[in-house]
């Protein structure tokens, strides 16, 4: 009952966040402070967030560590990420692509998007950041491929929007601001607190599939098996494995 009532009111909170980026008028050198800036607040909340989970490396405390972690994620990113769609759209780019080229790769990197929602949704019990954690590890469909689907196919649309808008800037911050904050929190973060709340399972899926371009799963051998299940035990979070 508590973990739903800060998830309704992370979840309030984080519209008005991104309601006020997006409509609120501010003077230019505040809208550029602001897009440029509340994405790097990315590494902070990662940091601070990896050092709850190490100080209480329990299920119990990830999954509530997660709904703050994941709804300060979800703010910082969107006061970044909205005031910066308007801006293109209001001053679109220079860039010598077509329109309908950009509308297709959209639409191609949009679709991957919804699907990879509906993967985690069906397999995995879960929605995105905080609205649903996910109560089992979603390991095929497309989580054969990459572990981070949605991050992948999120940062290839905003890619795609950028270049939609022939906006250079727009795909340039999206690959040097937004990209790294996220795959930092994602590495540092997320797979930790993956580990704590599925143990061995999620360590074999991680020793077995690529991080983030999607790839061939790899074999793994009873030795590397055998050697995660000791990290897990020492970790003190070895979690179900037949």
């Amino acid at each position: 009952m508590t973990s739903w009532f800060f998830k309704i009111v992370g979840f309030v909170l984080t519209v008005a966040c991104w309601l006020w980026a997006r409509d609120v008028q501010r003077t230019p050198t505040s809208n550029l402070a602001l897009i440029w800036c509340s994405p790097l607040l990315q590494y902070p909340i990662t940091l601070l967030a990896r050092r709850v989970l190490d100080i209480h490396p329990d299920r119990q405390s990830a999954g509530r560590t997660s709904i703050f972690t994941h709804y300060a994620m979800m703010i910082v990113l969107g006061v970044g990420i909205f005031p910066a769609i308007r801006s293109v759209q209001q001053q679109p780019g220079v860039l010598p692509i077509p329109h309908q080229f950009g509308l297709v790769l959209v639409w191609l990197t949009g679709t991957p998007t919804i699907l990879t929602v509906l993967n985690l949704a069906v397999r995995g019990l879960g929605a995105p950041f905080a609205a649903k954690l996910s109560s089992r590890l979603a390991t095929d469909w497309i989580y054969v491929w990459t572990r981070n689907p949605m991050l992948l196919c999120t940062l290839a649309l905003l890619v795609s929007v950028g270049l939609l808008y022939r906006s250079l800037w727009f795909v340039l911050w999206v690959i040097v601001i937004v990209s790294p904050g996220w795959i930092f929190f994602v590495r540092i973060y997320e797979e930790r607190e993956l580990e704590i709340r599925f143990g061995v399972p999620y360590l074999e899926y991680r020793e077995k599939t690529p991080f983030l371009l999607p790839g061939k799963p790899r074999h793994t051998t009873r030795k590397v098996r055998a050697q995660l299940i000791t990290e897990a035990k020492v970790k003190g979070h070895a979690g179900p494995h037949p």
